[in-house]
């Protein structure tokens, strides 16, 4: 964070936050602002909650008091890290925070206030409002819900879902696995209902000016709901494998489709008022860098999506050595990482590779390279009759079309290459060997495990750089084999260094505030508030 005025105005924030919202039932009360009379002009009833929702999943919903310090809290400071995607430069807590398991409560605890404070009373309204009038919006509404909520979900396991909004004012969770089959029963309408219309050819609203995360097609909205339920399939592909297996093929054989092609994608456009939060952290904030794992893969493997992905570090480095002599640490043009759980004290590691992303860059959700690996996966499982292989090589052809990588596809898949060792610039006690020994080559004698490898670590590759799912990936497999935190500062040792952290906790606040919530919710996560306690799919095992 930029500074120390910065830190104070965001714990201010926090406490304002979970102040109005310390009950769910006050957190159901609108908080947005908007006036009934804007909402009744030329389809703002429509077009205001649509925006707010669709800006508030990847967060820069403007509220009033600040668009991009809820989301580098919210996500930035950990799926992001934890996915092993980036890292701050800067010593945030002294060099001890999220990076080491030090878990800063008021950070982990955003995302779980601000989707309740904000976008998901938006959801409900707008579902509410919808179901008779206008329903292919009332479709959109629960799309928009799934990948919303399934975020939260990913981050924390159990949610208030299914009762959210419930007059009774029960607001009882879900667990993981009852919020996952209402994810699914709510794609079910939602595709029911915009596939009626367009067999119908009903009337319906324009949404070409209110869709701003594809191109205002329904259509595309239907492939978007059953891309989203492959990713969510085999997510619980261990967990629960034959539901896993049918949602899975009622997506692939919907006569809609799937996301395929290198353009199609899910991305928050900024061409309008929204700006991408990520990209104020990276270009105004400095505090957006190249994970130590990601350098470890994208350079062992000569990735070319690296020079996309990625700037060169910009300049040499001069320091002072052991003996007081100068010395030049030789960086420019070099791709450099730093390495999580280091609680480094100084600020050389400003001199490494920074992200590509700014403000104007759209904020990627899905990929068409994503639903590709998905694919491969399953026919891996035997829940399809697709080639693995052609699935596998696909992904990662769409992945390059898209990012237009400079370089040879096809060698990329013939090559033998695996991560490469990290070697910290200034600190020999951070290298480390490298973890990935897979290559991009298939090989069909390979085992089933090795096939998985390989797919994930691709998909890590092409889901970058949108943490969330990325981190609930490598959790759920294990891949692509991240670099431990060298130190382990987490509260009473709950994280395993090796097996690394597993979710975040439900926000401490609400422990205070709403005991008889937070009570509900550790019973139904089944054990231990704990980042070190499993998700009901992170089963630990891959077959």
């Amino acid at each position: 964070m930029r500074n120390k005025g910065h830190i104070i105005f965001c714990i201010l924030m926090m406490c304002m936050l979970f102040a109005c919202t310390k009950n769910f039932q006050d957190i159901n009360t609108d908080q947005s602002g908007i006036t009934e009379e804007e909402m009744n002009i030329d389809f703002k009833n429509l077009q205001i909650p649509l925006g707010i929702i669709q800006q508030g999943i990847y967060f820069n919903y403007d509220f009033g008091k600040g668009k991009n310090w809820p989301f580098q809290m919210m996500q930035n400071l950990n799926a992001d890290m934890f996915s092993g995607y980036m890292h701050d430069y800067k010593p945030l807590n002294g060099g001890s925070s999220n990076s080491d398991y030090n878990l800063q409560d008021g950070w982990n605890g955003t995302n779980w206030g601000y989707t309740y404070a904000y976008i998901f009373p938006q959801i409900k309204k707008l579902e509410d409002s919808t179901k008779l009038q206008y329903p292919t919006i009332h479709a959109l509404a629960k799309i928009l819900k799934v990948e919303v909520m399934h975020r939260i979900s990913d981050y924390y396991g159990p949610i208030v879902y299914s009762s959210f909004g419930d007059p009774s004012g029960e607001f009882m969770p879900d667990t993981q696995q009852e919020a996952y089959y209402t994810f699914f029963d709510d794609l079910d309408i939602a595709v029911d209902l915009l596939a009626e219309h367009l067999s119908t050819e009903s009337t319906a609203p324009d949404i070409a000016t209110m869709d701003i995360i594809l191109d205002g097609k329904y259509q595309s909205w239907i492939k978007f709901a059953n891309s989203l339920r492959m990713r969510l399939a085999i997510r619980i592909a261990m967990a629960d494998p034959q539901k896993a297996r049918t949602e899975f093929v009622k997506a692939l054989k919907d006569p809609y489709g799937v996301f395929e092609l290198a353009n199609e994608q899910v991305a928050v456009s900024t061409r309008d008022s929204y700006q991408n939060p990520l990209g104020e952290i990276n270009r105004v904030w400095n505090e957006a860098f190249m994970n130590a794992s990601m350098e470890s893969i994208l350079n062992g493997y000569e990735d070319p999506r690296r020079e996309v992905f990625f700037e060169p570090c910009p300049d040499d480095v001069s320091i002072i050595g052991e003996n007081g002599e100068k010395k030049v640490v030789n960086l420019k043009g070099k791709y450099k990482g730093i390495r999580q759980g280091t609680c480094f004290s100084h600020l050389l590691y400003a001199s490494h590779s920074k992200i590509y992303v700014n403000q104007t860059t759209d904020a990627i959700l899905m990929t068409a390279a994503e639903v590709w690996f998905l694919r491969a996966e399953a026919a891996l499982r035997g829940w399809t009759g697709e080639n693995v292989e052609a699935c596998y090589r696909q992904g990662v052809n769409v992945s390059f079309q898209q990012w237009r990588a400079m370089g040879d596809v096809d060698d990329y898949l013939d090559s033998d290459r695996t991560g490469a060792d990290y070697i910290d610039a200034f600190d020999p006690n951070n290298n480390i060997e490298a973890r990935c020994k897979v290559s991009p080559r298939w090989l069909e004698t390979a085992s089933n495990e090795e096939k998985l490898e390989k797919i994930i670590t691709q998909k890590w590759l092409a889901v970058f750089p949108e943490g969330c799912e990325a981190w609930a990936e490598q959790r759920r497999t294990g891949y692509p084999r991240l670099f431990p935190v060298r130190f382990n500062n987490s509260r009473n040792g709950s994280i395993d260094t090796e097996i690394m952290i597993r979710r975040l906790n439900f926000p401490a606040e609400l422990a205070d505030t709403d005991p008889e919530q937070y009570q509900a919710l550790v019973r139904v996560l089944g054990g231990e508030d704990s980042a070190g306690a499993r998700l009901w799919w992170d089963t630990g095992r891959n077959f």
